[in-house]
């Protein structure tokens, strides 16, 4: 696959602008670009270190994720959570705007940027990074989550490995991003004075908690849109 592109550009009240540009590898589906050379300290992977992070400090002296972070923290510190912005987003197939608030924005583009960061318990959503909905609702990402992980399990199929289609392992997947979301809440309190970034994080683990606890309840709400699928004699549509 080719690299792909994706562009955040934030309007502020005061009609100044925050443009990010992320490039995405089209091999390994990371981020691309340069690291700076001098990293604030909130971004060493001792501090406020996952409990269950797998990466060795030896090889690994800086969080991957925190580092990814430095761009959007720092800029943003000056806004609110609840401040009015204007958020675009072009990417190669469409572009997308809305009038929200800086935690919406900044959370929209944290979560794609958490999911191609690098971080081992954040890779297993690659596949939504690439196929990105920014802005998008509670019932959207439930839905594109499972659509995910039951297609991950198509593959482990046609290789032979066993399929769960309990989505046992998509309630662990996110379980383990809430330890995430918690290590990044604390490395954030140490590094921003106001809430916006703190609170989009924030949000993004409201969001991880409701699927760890309720995603069977969530998808039986949209269970009525299959039915064609339930008759007897349901062919191709």
């Amino acid at each position: 696959m080719e690299n792909a592109t994706i562009q955040y550009r934030f309007t502020l009240a005061d009609g100044s602008q925050m443009v990010y540009d992320l490039e995405l590898d089209g091999q390994n589906f990371e981020l691309v670009g340069n690291i700076l050379e001098t990293l604030p300290s909130w971004t060493n992977l001792d501090f406020h270190e996952c409990p269950h992070c797998p990466l060795p400090i030896d090889t690994h002296p800086y969080c991957p994720l925190a580092v990814r972070l430095v761009d959007i923290v720092e800029p943003f510190d000056r806004l609110l959570s609840y401040d009015n912005i204007r958020v675009d987003v072009v990417t190669e197939e469409r572009s997308i705007s809305q009038d929200t608030t800086a935690e919406q924005g900044i959370g929209s583009l944290m979560g794609l940027v958490i999911a191609t960061s690098g971080c081992p318990h954040t890779a297993f959503f690659k596949p939504m990074a690439r196929f990105h909905l920014p802005l998008a609702s509670e019932p959207e990402t439930t839905y594109r989550a499972a659509s995910m992980y039951l297609l991950a399990q198509y593959f482990l199929k046609k290789e032979g490995q066993d399929a769960d289609l309990e989505l046992k392992g998509l309630k662990e997947i996110y379980e383990n991003v809430q330890i995430v979301n918690i290590s990044i809440a604390k490395r954030l309190r140490g590094a921003t004075e106001k809430d916006s970034s703190l609170n989009a994080i924030v949000m993004l683990d409201m969001f991880a908690k409701s699927i760890s606890y309720a995603i069977e309840e969530s998808l039986e709400q949209i269970r009525p849109l299959f039915s064609p699928f339930f008759t007897k004699d349901a062919g191709p549509v």
